[in-house]
C-alpha cells in the first residue's frame, strides 16, 4: 500500500505490518483513503481528528444536497398558489430547506415590490412549518428567499388538501371522523327498529 504522512507526504509503499509500525511510532493511527487505487492508498492520522473532519465533511455535504426549489410568478392564480403552498410545505415537512424564487417577466420589472410582496405572504403562509434564514431579496431578474424547516413537533400544515379543500389549522378533522362513526351506529339502530317493526306486524 502507498503510505501518506500526517501532512500528506508520501513514505513510499509498504506492506501493512511496516506501515502499522510507522503510524505507532508516531503515536498515530493508519487509515485507507482510497481503497480502489492500485496500490490502495492508507495515511497515518490522529484519528480523532480525522473522525472530527469527515464529520464536518458530511455535515457540509448534506446541507448543500438538503436544498430544494419552489417558483412562484407575480401573478400566481390562487389556485396554483395553493399547489406551490403545498409542495413547500411537503419539502418542510420532510427536512428539506427550500429556495423560494419568484422571477419577473417584461414590464414586471418595473415593480419589482409586487414581487417582494408575494414572498413576504408565502413567508407569512409558511411561518407554522419554517422560519425564515434569508429575508425576501431582489437578485437582477428575480427575488429569493430561503425557509428551513421547524423542528418536527412545532410543524403545522395548512396546505394539504383534504377531500378537494384545504386544512383549516383552527378545525379538528379527528372530531369529523368520529361523527362519521357516529351517523353509521344511528343507521344500524334504524335498521333494527325496523326489523322489530316487521316482528310485531
Amino acid at each position: 500500500m502507498r503510505v501518506l504522512a500526517p501532512d500528506g507526504a508520501q513514505l513510499g509503499v509498504m506492506d501493512l505490518r511496516d506501515a502499522v509500525k510507522a503510524a505507532k511510532e508516531r503515536g498515530l493511527t493508519l487509515v485507507e483513503v482510497a481503497g480502489k487505487v492500485d496500490p490502495p492508498v492508507c495515511q497515518i492520522v490522529d484519528y480523532g481528528k480525522w473522525r472530527y473532519d469527515q464529520s464536518k465533511r458530511k455535515k457540509k455535504k448534506d446541507t448543500t444536497t438538503k436544498m430544494k426549489e419552489v417558483k412562484f410568478r407575480v401573478r400566481t392564480e390562487e389556485h396554483d398558489y395553493n399547489i406551490k403552498m403545498g409542495r413547500l410545505e411537503e419539502f418542510l415537512d420532510s427536512g428539506f430547506k427550500v429556495r423560494v424564487q419568484l422571477q419577473f417577466r417584461g414590464r414586471e420589472n418595473a415593480h419589482k415590490e409586487l414581487g417582494v410582496e408575494v414572498l413576504k405572504k408565502v413567508k407569512e403562509d409558511a411561518k407554522l412549518m419554517g422560519n425564515c434564514d434569508q429575508e425576501p431579496r431582489i437578485a437582477g431578474r428575480a427575488v429569493n428567499m430561503v425557509l428551513s424547516p421547524l423542528p418536527k413537533g412545532q410543524r403545522k400544515r395548512r396546505f394539504k388538501l383534504i377531500h378537494g379543500d384545504l386544512i383549516d389549522p383552527d378545525e379538528d378533522y379527528e372530531d369529523e371522523d368520529e361523527d362519521f362513526e357516529d351517523d353509521d351506529h344511528a343507521d344500524d339502530d334504524h335498521a333494527e327498529d325496523a326489523d322489530h317493526s316487521d316482528d310485531e306486524d
